[in-house]
């Protein structure tokens, strides 16, 4: 009998999407797997994702990290810079794991056909660290049976609609006590920041080399701060008053509270049942964007795989095949449809369109246009830079004073700026030493 070459992947939590009826995508992508490669043996193992980093932290501290191993978009410097118990990189780039191969076992490779905004997230000094396997972005979801009695026919698309739009809903005498909600989450910032072609970071938003200075207070996160502040002044918008509230903002949208609510693409489903259970129609579109200056993207979020250093070859090529396996169309449209995360290939569109899927769910297609419609440039990708956690705190503790304590933005922010500068140069200095140094810290965004 053969001996099976065994090949160890570790998920974010995979159990969390899994629906009632049926196992998970990969699980399943495993074993036809298996089945299509007999001398192979993939082995699927469940991690929640907030403590699935420093897991294999600990797994590689004792030289038994596994082969593939799959991380939030908020941990790549992080992981880039994590080293395996023989001080070497733990992780490397899979675009020159692959070396320019169009298939692996007969897989085909399927990094070109990935959508840009996607796969480029993961990209580094022009090579591709690791593999994009879900995908998601902010839009807008719009109560569209209050917007249709304040006169407004379809959802707002820039600030100022927004703003036109809220002016609108609050004449109505029996309408919401505001007009739109968001969370105070870090994601907020980043993306209206990378919409205006702003930048988080030096040296291309740490894609180009290793980030040196930060700035949390550029006349991009300006606009998007005193435009916010606008908002809530003139009663607008609904702050509940605590940091990363997505529980606090889905009640008030349910509750009609609020007309319009921004937030991930994923929690599309969900929104639209709370409107049918209390009889009104819900409609999503993209995340409003600055009308006065030009559009430059939004960066998308999600988790990406990361292949482990040091393996055999035979044990390198089952794992990058696998890879590949499950990105394949069909498995990417799947997950797409059970997940309502955004299809990150091409095909895999091409798969949904032919069954009609966006013609019956409309309120998936517009975070996959919304993604399609970035210019590349390294602004519109977001930042990649160490201690992301704690950096991107600094700026929902100050959008939080400037909320609720009235705190002057440009001041409130500069402080900010300068917190998060001492952390980078902190992280930086040990990471990248000398001498080189693991992270210390691998929190995930929240």
């Amino acid at each position: 009998m053969t001996t099976k070459t065994r090949i160890s992947v570790w998920l974010s939590d995979p159990a969390s999407y899994k629906m009632a009826d049926q196992p998970d995508i990969a699980v399943t992508a495993a074993r036809e797997f298996n089945e299509k490669h007999p001398e192979y043996l993939v082995e699927i193992k469940a991690h929640d994702f907030y403590t699935m980093p420093g897991i294999v932290a600990q797994a590689a501290e004792q030289g038994d990290p596994p082969d593939v191993a799959e991380f939030h978009f908020t941990l790549t410097r992080t992981m880039m810079d994590a080293l395996g118990s023989d001080g070497a990189p733990l992780f490397t780039p899979i675009e020159r794991a692959i070396a320019g191969r169009t298939e692996i076992l007969g897989e085909p490779v399927v990094l070109e056909s990935m959508l840009p905004a996607a796969r480029d997230f993961f990209r580094y000094a022009g090579e591709l660290v690791s593999m994009p396997r879900t995908a998601s972005t902010l839009v807008l979801y719009a109560n569209m049976t209050i917007l249709n009695r304040a006169g407004v026919t379809k959802p707002p698309r820039t600030w100022r609609e927004v703003e036109a739009a809220c002016e609108a809903v609050a004449k109505l005498s029996d309408g919401p006590s505001h007009g739109i909600a968001w969370p105070n989450c870090y994601w907020f910032f980043l993306q209206s920041v990378a919409q205006q072609g702003g930048l988080i970071a030096d040296h291309d938003n740490g894609r180009s080399a290793r980030p040196e200075k930060v700035d949390l207070a550029s006349n991009e996160m300006m606009a998007y701060v005193e435009w916010w502040r606008r908002l809530h002044r003139n009663g607008h918008y609904l702050y509940t008053g605590v940091i990363g509230d997505f529980p606090g903002c889905f009640e008030a949208f349910e509750n009609q509270e609020v007309a319009l609510l921004i937030t991930s693409s994923v929690d599309a489903t969900h929104l639209m049942q709370r409107g049918e259970r209390h009889g009104f129609t819900v409609e999503a579109s993209r995340m409003p964007y600055n009308d006065e200056v030009r559009f430059a993207g939004n960066s998308l979020g999600g988790f990406s795989l990361w292949l482990a250093s040091g393996l055999s070859k035979e044990k390198q090529d089952g794992a990058l095949a696998f890879m590949q396996y499950l990105n394949s169309p069909r498995n990417v449209a799947e997950w797409a449809k059970l997940h309502w995360r955004i299809p990150i290939t091409k095909p895999s569109i091409d798969v949904l369109a032919a069954e009609d899927w966006f013609v019956r769910n409309p309120n998936l297609r517009p975070a996959s246009e919304q993604a399609e419609e970035t210019d590349g440039s390294p602004a519109s990708f977001g930042p990649l830079m160490g201690d992301h956690a704690a950096i991107v705190g600094k700026l929902t503790s100050a959008m939080h004073d400037v909320l609720l304590n009235d705190a002057e933005p440009v001041a409130r922010f500069a402080g900010a700026s300068e917190e998060a500068q001492q952390i980078l140069e902190a992280y930086n200095s040990y990471c990248d030493g000398p001498p080189r140094r693991t992270p210390r810290d691998y929190t995930v965004s929240i």
